[in-house]
């Protein structure tokens, strides 16, 4: 297996774009201001790394922190609710309009509901938004975990009162297992990831990502140049590219997906460029547990075809550096307790700025002294065990 960090660019037809209506300010507004209306809800803090940025010579370095959302370690809430919200809205025939928190903890309205079972596949971190989402609405979960999967993250789901277990199956075969026993069961599948005859549910949770990036805009100030953005089946990264995009158009700040080596899915796709989906096969055991999947969104790749710039697969040690330089950081920035997941896109910059060898892709992607960088943490210690291997022992030393 090659560990290396490898990189496409990719070249846009403008006159041939996807649609990214489905992003824009008034979808913007509908989901912010459904969020907004659960009693939870508060904006997650833009993290300022001015030494950091300094130090590697850039203008800015700002990083989200998607730890502080809802209560749940990571950002996966907003698209779970949100969608859940627009199904059992549809459910009830009720108008999308009056689609608040408070609509639907009415007693007549969660007496309709009572018996439902929301279902899904994670690893990890979306089931436990599946799991919150179905108890924020009195809703039954269950909830299936890829094999060798994280006790902890189970444990967490299990927390919030649904039925969760390990199958014996990856990621993308866990997916398909979720999506038999719905049609079987009668039971709401609620995923993330789009494929053949399953667009409207995970469009709805893509949606409500948009939350996240009409926040970190508003809370940017100025537009960054530049977000890095990490990508398992892409629906959060073509989330917040699309977003970009439809508020911005040709002014968007230039997009780069980050993937792992062991699933870059999106960066074999890209490369290939042949207008089929490549996908990673076989047993998938990286430690970016949430990024490890075999298999692209079919909705998510079409807006990353189309909007997002750089596709860069990177090996292990980049999200443990990453980790390492949020959790330790220099004086005068804040620490953010930040995933392997949550990690990777600072560890790519900061090794950008500072390996001569990728020099290359630096100056492909416009990094310099008058950039500012947007990252996301989207997750924080969702595995408290393994962070410590990498943050306390030093598991994957940076090369």
């Amino acid at each position: 297996m090659n560990e290396s960090i490898k990189a496409v660019h990719r070249q846009h037809n403008v006159d041939v774009l996807s649609d990214i209506s489905a992003y824009d300010a008034s979808v913007t507004s509908r989901a912010r201001a459904f969020h907004q209306s659960v009693p939870a809800y508060a904006p997650t803090p833009l993290c300022e790394l001015r030494h950091l940025a300094e130090g590697l010579g850039l203008g800015r370095i700002a990083v989200k922190d998607e730890s502080k959302r809802f209560g749940l370690n990571s950002f996966k809430g907003l698209g779970t609710s949100y969608a859940a919200a627009r199904y059992l809205m549809q459910y009830l025939g009720l108008p999308e309009e009056e689609m608040t928190y408070e609509r639907l903890q009415q007693p007549e309205v969660r007496a309709r509901l009572r018996g439902l079972t929301l279902v899904t596949a994670t690893d990890g971190n979306h089931g436990r938004g599946v799991a919150w989402a179905a108890k924020l609405f009195g809703l039954f979960a269950q909830v299936f975990m890829p094999r060798g999967g994280s006790p902890e993250r189970l444990a967490n789901i299990r927390g919030l009162g649904a039925e969760a277990s390990f199958t014996t199956y990856n990621y993308d075969d866990t997916v398909r297992h979720a999506a038999t026993l719905a049609r079987e069961k009668g039971w709401i599948l609620l995923q993330d990831t789009a494929f053949e005859g399953y667009t409207e549910v995970p469009r709805w949770i893509m949606q409500g990502y948009t939350t996240l990036a009409d926040e970190a805009a508003e809370e940017y100030g100025e537009r960054p140049t530049h977000i890095f953005l990490q990508a398992g089946v892409g629906s959060l990264a073509a989330a917040i590219a699309g977003y970009f995009a439809a508020h911005d158009g040709a002014q968007r700040p230039v997009i780069t997906i980050v993937e792992p080596n062991r699933a870059d899915c999106l960066y074999r796709t890209a490369a290939a460029d042949d207008g089929t989906q490549h996908i990673v096969t076989g047993e998938i055991n990286s430690i970016m547990a949430g990024l490890s999947c075999g298999e692209p969104s079919t909705i998510a790749w079409e807006i990353l075809r189309d909007h997002a710039d750089h596709f860069v697969s990177v090996p292990e040690w980049v999200a443990a550096k990453g980790m390492r330089i949020l959790g330790n950081p220099l004086d005068g920035d804040p620490r953010i307790i930040s995933g392997e997941s949550g990690a990777v896109t600072t560890g790519l910059v900061a090794e950008l700025m500072q390996n001569r060898s990728l020099d290359y892709l630096r100056e492909r992607i416009g990094l310099g002294k008058d950039s500012r960088i947007l990252c996301i943490s989207t997750e924080g210690d969702t595995d408290r065990t393994n962070y410590r291997r990498v943050v306390w022992d030093g598991l994957y030393p940076s090369y």
